[in-house]
């Protein structure tokens, strides 16, 4: 599953949400929800697929941290939109530029 597709579940953006603040357990993550654990686990998984969440085991506990790995992805999609749009919007003002210049004559 794919970054964005993992993150546009409000349910596993907030799960992301309270990881990115610290680590944490699978009891604190339920703790702030009205779901069952089972169901927690699911989106755990998923986020855990896409790379955004790693696990470890501490004795009987499942904690929980960022994984760094789907977040540069993020990261790496959003340099490329900001180059394109840069492109895009340096083209518009020239073409602005160009026609204004044109209109004083």
């Amino acid at each position: 599953m794919d970054t964005f597709a993992a993150l546009a579940d409000p349910t596993r953006l907030r799960i992301f949400e309270l990881i990115a603040e610290g680590e944490k357990t699978v009891g604190e993550i339920v703790g702030q929800f009205s779901f069952k654990p089972p169901t927690i686990s699911q989106h755990l998984q998923v986020l855990k697929q896409a790379r955004l969440v790693r696990v470890r085991a501490e004795g009987q506990k499942r904690i929980y941290s960022m994984d760094d790995t789907g977040f540069k992805e993020l990261e790496m999609w959003i340099n490329q939109q900001r180059v394109h749009w840069n492109r895009q919007l340096d083209s518009l003002e020239r073409h602005l530029d160009a026609k204004a210049k044109s209109g004083k004559k």
